[in-house]
C-alpha cells in the first residue's frame, strides 16, 4: 500500500474511531486448514469471535472485534493477516 493511500486510511480511521476503540475485522479461511489458528494468534489478548460456514463447507467467515489502541494497530493487524497465504481480508 503506497503512503498516500495508507494515509487516507488512517484519517478515516481517526475520524471514525476515538483510540482505543472496538474494532471489526472480517475474513475468509478454508474451514479445513490450520489457517483459522494461525488467524487468531495475530491477535492479541481478548477478542470476540464469529464464525459462519459456507453452505458448501468448503469456507468459513470470521468476524473479530477486538479493542485497538490506535490505526497503526489496524495496519500491524492487517500486515501480519496477509502474510497467511490463503486468508482473505474483506
Amino acid at each position: 500500500m503506497d503512503a498516500e493511500r495508507k494515509e487516507k486510511i488512517r484519517q478515516s480511521l481517526n475520524h471514525v474511531h476515538d483510540w482505543p476503540s472496538l474494532y471489526m475485522s472480517k475474513f475468509i479461511v478454508p474451514t479445513i486448514s490450520d489457517k483459522f489458528e494461525a488467524l487468531t494468534k495475530v491477535f492479541p489478548g481478548e477478542i470476540d469471535l464469529i464464525t459462519k460456514q459456507s453452505s458448501n463447507g468448503k469456507y468459513t467467515s470470521v468476524t473479530i472485534k477486538i479493542v485497538v489502541i490506535d490505526a497503526d494497530e489496524v495496519f500491524r493487524i492487517h500486515k501480519e493477516v496477509s502474510l497467511i497465504e490463503g486468508i482473505i481480508s474483506l
